[in-house]
């Protein structure tokens, strides 16, 4: 989600978004329940009527698909996706029909959805004809007309957890706590760049939520919303970067946490600390590089760590999920998710990638699923790549930062203004 600069706020926006607030305070403080009735009627009663016939539920109505504005986008053919026959596409299909358990309610993709909906597991050359005969590939561009970006890459990881605070579990894993207030300001007025904000209230004033370092040292009120406990602060900080794990517990069972809330501060990255420090050359930071550092510097750990303000609360997800969730609100799926900034890429939606394996020159074309989204995933040639999970999937995905090009899918009539030439 973008983040806000309160200092740059038009003061309208600012007064509107205090009053908003204030409003949300108001309605958290009341009781959600329906007030007693008096004791004794206060109508005459009258004779029982018949009861009505039940009526059949209207047709579902379908939501318009916005427009997507295409200045970076360039119409494209297959024959431009460098790898595109090579692929199997069919392995992405159980990607595409939950995306479409979402999508199939708007109008551009009703017809696409419904037909997917009835292949219930096509062949290669099946699923092929099926993407070449209902979508149009688009070019992704950056803002100079480039085709160049970058793909990064990230995963579930598996943290050692309990329920309870013990003398090894000692890193709590938080919810959302009740005083966060997430504010829409371009409703208020305010510019579209300032989307949302998160904050909290101070007496009569509205003020920027607590940053990693305020939490840490205990001065938001998050005492109460603790999920877990776990037991390295390191892997915590990694959990809150992916989004989303699962806690081994203690007592034998397994814990699927996900992304629920964040507290409004940009993303500063820590490996990028400490190349400027000296303390990691570029070719060492990595996930895997920053976890040795923190454990040869144990003392300089949390000041490091501090660095990065921005901090992320989770939610408990129901067991069995075949992946964790991500911003479609649909399980992700190793190897064909990928993240992306949805103000180019609709969420949903299948992108073709051209890019390498990591710290490699071997191709890794392939189709895939935009079905999440994250903070330092910004621009339109733009993806974090989804490894799955376990440590394969942390190994490859740590040290995943890989040039790339990019195809958007879109279905044939999707309203689409202004395209690059």
């Amino acid at each position: 989600m973008p983040d806000t600069d309160f200092n740059k706020l038009p003061w309208r926006a600012m007064l509107a978004a205090l009053a908003m607030a204030l409003t949300l305070l108001a309605c958290r403080a009341t009781p959600d329940k329906t007030p007693e009735q008096p004791a004794g009627p206060t109508t005459t009663p009258q004779p029982p009527t018949a009861t009505p016939l039940p009526q059949p539920a209207p047709p579902a109505t379908l939501q318009p698909t916005p427009t997507l504005a295409g200045g970076h986008l360039r119409r494209g053919t297959w024959a431009d996706l460098p790898g595109w026959r090579d692929d199997d596409p069919a392995a992405a299909w159980q990607a595409l029909l939950a995306s479409c358990e979402v999508l199939k309610k708007q109008e551009a993709w009703q017809s696409v959805c419904a037909d997917a909906g009835l292949m219930s597991q096509p062949d290669r050359e099946q699923a092929r004809r099926f993407f070449e005969s209902r979508f149009t590939p688009h070019q992704l561009l950056q803002p100079d007309g480039g085709s160049e970006g970058l793909a990064t890459g990230y995963y579930e990881p598996l943290l050692r957890g309990s329920r309870k605070p013990g003398p090894r579990y000692r890193y709590p894993l938080y919810g959302v706590p009740d005083d966060l207030l997430s504010v829409d300001l371009p409703a208020f007025g305010a510019e579209p760049r300032h989307a949302q904000a998160r904050a909290r209230l101070e007496g009569r004033r509205i003020v920027p939520y607590f940053d990693r370092a305020a939490i840490g040292a205990g001065q938001a009120p998050v005492r109460g919303h603790e999920l877990a406990w776990v037991d390295d602060p390191v892997e915590l900080f990694f959990l809150q970067i992916q989004g989303s794990g699962r806690l081994e517990l203690e007592d034998g069972g397994v814990m699927h946490v996900g992304y629920a809330d964040h507290n409004g501060h940009p993303y500063r990255s820590i490996g990028r600390l400490l190349i400027d420090r000296g303390e990691l050359s570029p070719d060492r930071a990595s996930m895997q590089g920053i976890k040795a550092w923190a454990q040869k510097n144990p003392d300089k750990l949390q000041a490091v760590l501090d660095h990065n303000p921005r901090y992320v609360f989770f939610r408990e997800l129901p067991p069995g999920l075949s992946g964790p969730l991500g911003a479609q609100g649909v399980p992700l799926t190793a190897r064909r998710s990928i993240a992306v900034d949805p103000r180019f890429v609709p969420l949903g939606a299948p992108v073709f990638l051209a890019t390498t394996w990591p710290l490699s020159k071997k191709p890794l074309n392939q189709l895939m699923l935009a079905q999440d989204t994250g903070s330092a995933i910004r621009g339109a040639v733009r993806a974090d790549f989804f490894w799955g999970y376990g440590d394969a999937a942390g190994r490859e995905a740590g040290r995943m930062k890989q040039a790339l090009r990019m195809w958007l899918l879109l279905p044939q009539g999707y309203p689409v203004s202004g395209m690059a030439n």
